[in-house]
């Protein structure tokens, strides 16, 4: 199927799952386009998508040198300490703060205001990254030292299952974990966003609250 086929696709079930709750908008889909090509990232672009996410700071480079400026960039994977300062000014989100030592080589190297979510762990399984959730207020607290760093939500992979219950139960922990850093009112953590909901469960994510999905292969396929 082409990007086409498969945004119009994902965007009717979106549609289809914020209609039967209880919430009034729609979450922005990231095209994950790390395992495709530039041509393929450039398919995506010319449907209407603007927020792209890579994991690799090769790849990362590569996409944005690509795209039209307009785009919405998006490292969505681990990143290391050593690492910040090849990328951390290309970047207008960063998908996976997880420590302090992260935290203060940003606010080193930056220079604007880095859009953080914190990575959660939710389901605390061993081969994720990411806090516990009784890790995140804590390090949030933590991050009032450091300039150029911005909580601004919350970001989990939930566990690759088809068992609803489970990934309902996931994403509302991390919806409510959300809504207590919101309740602490810090300037440096409005925390309103929730990045949350890939490929095989974007529509259990959208119904609980996702504002950001990440989809790659459903979306743009796997070609590399």
């Amino acid at each position: 199927m082409s990007v086409q086929e498969n945004y119009n696709h994902i965007q009717s079930e979106i549609k289809k799952h914020v209609s039967e709750s209880e919430l009034t908008s729609i979450p922005r889909v990231i095209a994950v386009t790390k395992y495709v090509t530039i041509e393929r990232a450039k398919e995506a672009y010319d449907v209407g998508i603007r927020d792209f996410g890579e994991n690799r700071i090769e790849g990362f480079r590569d996409k944005k040198a690509a795209l039209p400026d307009d785009v919405t960039m998006h490292f969505i994977g681990s990143l290391q300490s050593r690492k910040v300062k090849e990328v951390i000014n290309e970047i207008d989100y960063l998908h996976a703060l997880d420590r302090e030592s992260l935290a203060k080589e940003i606010s080193k190297r930056a220079t604007h205001t880095i859009k953080c979510f914190v990575q959660v762990n939710v389901s605390e399984e061993q081969s994720k990254h990411g806090l516990t959730l009784e890790e995140v207020i804590p390090f949030i607290q933590q991050l009032g030292h450091y300039d150029h760093i911005q909580v601004v939500g919350l970001m989990t992979m939930a566990p690759y299952t088809d068992d609803e219950a489970q990934l309902k139960d996931i994403f509302k922990q991390l919806k409510l974990k959300r809504d207590d850093v919101q309740a602490l009112n810090l300037d440096y953590a409005p925390c309103t966003e929730l990045s949350m909901g890939m490929s095989n469960d974007y529509a259990i994510a959208t119904e609980m609250g996702a504002t950001y999905v990440r989809i790659g292969t459903s979306l743009v396929g796997k070609e590399e």
